[in-house]
């Protein structure tokens, strides 16, 4: 089970985006990379196709894992991620902060 998955709330810890807070949209688990909403923007050159336009394009590139860490879902801070095991035998994060399940 991974730490960071797609849909997470996460806080960038490192890097010109330090200190704010985006949604994975996708994770690269292989390059321990994440790409995350509003974070870590670039601009690249864009040849015009049939499906789109040419011109400069902003995107989000990829941010290493180890300067995101997932948002407690109680306060938004950064915090480390547990797991547990429940009852029912089925395996859950945990934020080490607050104590709080990860629902995901």
């Amino acid at each position: 089970m991974q730490k960071i998955k797609k849909g997470d709330k996460v806080v960038v810890l490192a890097g010109k985006d330090k200190g704010r807070t985006g949604e994975v949209l996708k994770v690269m688990p292989k390059d321990d990379k994440a790409i995350v909403r509003g974070i870590n923007i670039v601009r690249r050159h864009q040849k015009q196709t049939q499906a789109q336009e040419g011109g400069i394009i902003s995107k989000e590139a990829p941010i290493h894992l180890s300067n995101v860490a997932l948002a407690d879902p109680k306060d938004g801070k950064p915090t480390r991620v547990g797991f547990q095991v429940q009852k029912d035998g089925k395996k859950v994060r945990v934020a080490k902060r607050s104590g709080e399940l990860i629902d995901g």
